[in-house]
């Protein structure tokens, strides 16, 4: 038998109105924190580490290499400083079309953006722009009635008359008062102008504007020039863990940043595809084969989609994710923390409902870009996702991955077959940690996968490679790489003590601290013994 998790049945008022005494804010499901210039000194980053940051989020929708390699920096001192592990990302601009009212390198989205918000009037005429050059760009100035566009040389031969352009700020929520709706009436192609009409009143603010525009994703290129530089001028160069390639179209897409990557031997580096656009949804299942994990983008998704559609293209998305292995990201969630200290009531069902429909981690935009309550946005999502967990139907997902159906079509890998018997052990002796010995943590990444309902410490033992010219110590990489992964908890140990005893009593230590494991706790272990591989059962010392 499964052990229990609980169910709705079982609660009463009491257990609701009892307040969490735990002193940990830990959960399974990570969480990502897109770092910004509020959040980007080491105090900040450090407080986000503290709060249950597992990776960092670079965007590079604005901010030179300079400015973003100075927050990187600050990060690495800030890892230091808590002794806490954390993976880096790299977000392409993509295709996103931009009217930037501001510098690119800004030191405050309040102070630098215009003191004035452009008043859009329903019914007037504005006018996008297109400038390619980007020193002309900056001489650009934004109004009402007149947009500088970026990052879309070829936005005049792609729309059409008649076509729906939305524009908002930068990490939009929505809003009516800060996002515009318009209409194109006419294309100059000569001079690179659209005209276009208003249909609502709006106030724009922020340093960056977004533009959605419908019906033209799949004419839009997902990597430019410019996100090929970014990729190997910053992103090789500082060794990021994972690249969110923004508005992935096709599987293609994630072949070309692949190719990019190897091209410049930067295998352990990981693509999470990012779902903006409706178009994309077509190519979903070879998007999900090909990348390591997908991003559903509810932003923007949510400008192209029905309302009423958004949730059940979770679900969809979720739920195949799951059942292929790959990481499973849900973007904006808690949008109104960016300004206030606590969510509404709707975004924190919002949180939950995404871990109960498998979620490995959120994404957080706004929150922690601008926010003014960053580490307590953290701390509050995972507290939140901590008591979804709870009631997470474990039983049921580890007999749809481990179905009959599966096994006799030959699907299950060894690695695989170790893993789910890891699970199936470890919740049927009540254990509280699965611990795995590991060299890349992809043995970890499969434990996680049939979703355990203990904690999994991925324990990497470093090893050296040979490249070309040289000698390589490697396993940070492979260590980080696994802070994704729902439940998964790297490790990496001490290359000059590699005895698995002394390991092992390392991470029982470190549970005892950080987890309140006590003596005598169920530990499941999965190492190789004499080049066999075996799932073990022990208890904590």
């Amino acid at each position: 038998m499964f052990h229990r998790t609980e169910s709705i049945d079982d609660i009463g008022l009491s257990r609701i109105l009892q307040t969490d005494k735990s002193n940990t804010i830990s959960s399974l499901t990570k969480v990502i924190c897109t770092i910004g210039v509020k959040s980007r000194t080491v105090e900040e980053l450090s407080k986000l580490l503290e709060a249950g940051m597992s990776v960092a989020r670079f965007d590079f929708s604005w901010g030179s290499h300079k400015y973003h390699t100075e927050t990187l920096m600050n990060l690495r001192q800030a890892m230091k400083n808590t002794k806490i592990l954390c993976a880096t990302m790299l977000d392409t601009f993509g295709s996103e079309v931009a009217v930037r009212l501001a510098a690119e390198d800004v030191s405050s989205f309040d102070k630098d953006a215009p003191k004035t918000p452009l008043e859009m009037k329903k019914g007037n005429k504005v006018v996008l722009s297109v400038c390619n050059d980007r020193e002309d760009q900056k001489k650009m100035v934004a109004t009402s009635e007149f947009f500088p566009v970026v990052n879309c040389d070829s936005l005049c031969e792609i729309v059409a008359v008649g076509d729906s352009i939305f524009i908002g700020q930068y990490l939009f929520t929505g809003s009516e008062t800060s996002s515009v709706y318009l209409t194109v009436e006419s294309i100059d192609l000569e001079n690179k102008e659209i005209v276009c009409t208003c249909n609502n009143d709006a106030l724009m603010r922020g340093v960056l504007l977004t533009v959605q525009i419908s019906n033209v994703g799949e004419k839009l290129p997902t990597i430019s020039r410019h996100d090929e530089n970014d990729i190997v001028n910053w992103g090789v160069k500082n060794n990021v863990d994972f690249i969110s390639l923004s508005f992935t179209d096709s599987a293609e897409d994630v072949r070309k940043c692949r190719q990019i990557l190897d091209e410049h031997k930067s295998f352990h580096t990981k693509i999470c595809a990012k779902i903006e656009r409706a178009s994309a949804l077509k190519n979903i299942d070879e998007i999900i084969q090909e990348a390591d994990g997908v991003i559903i983008s509810r932003g923007n998704l949510g400008t192209e989609l029905p309302a009423e559609k958004v949730f059940i293209l979770q679900k969809m998305i979720l739920a195949r994710c799951n059942y292929a292995g790959k990481h499973a990201i849900v973007a904006r969630l808690v949008d109104t923390m960016a300004e206030a200290p606590r969510p509404t009531r709707a975004e924190a069902t919002d949180v939950a409902n995404a871990v109960l429909d498998g979620a490995d981690a959120l994404l957080l935009g706004a929150e922690t870009l601008r926010g003014n309550f960053a580490s307590e946005t953290v701390a509050m999502v995972r507290k939140i996702c901590r008591e979804a967990e709870r009631f997470y139907d474990h039983e049921s997902f580890y007999n749809a991955q481990i179905s009959q159906r599966k096994i006799e079509a030959g699907e299950v890998s060894q690695a695989e077959a170790l893993a789910s018997s890891a699970v199936r052990a470890g919740t049927k002796v009540g254990a509280k940690l699965i611990v795995v010995f590991t060299r890349t943590g992809e043995t970890a990444r499969m434990v996680s996968k049939y979703r355990a309902p203990m904690p999994v410490v991925s324990l990497v033992i470093p090893h050296l490679r040979q490249d070309s010219i040289r000698w390589v110590l490697e396993g940070e990489s492979d260590a980080r790489g696994a802070l994704l992964a729902r439940g998964i908890v790297p490790m990496l140990a001490n290359p000059q003590n590699s005895e698995a005893n002394s390991l092992l009593q390392m991470v029982f230590d470190f549970a005892k601290k950080k987890a309140g494991l006590v003596i005598g706790d169920r530990v499941v272990i999965i190492q190789k013994l004499s080049g066999t591989a075996i799932v073990k059962v022990q208890e904590l010392t």
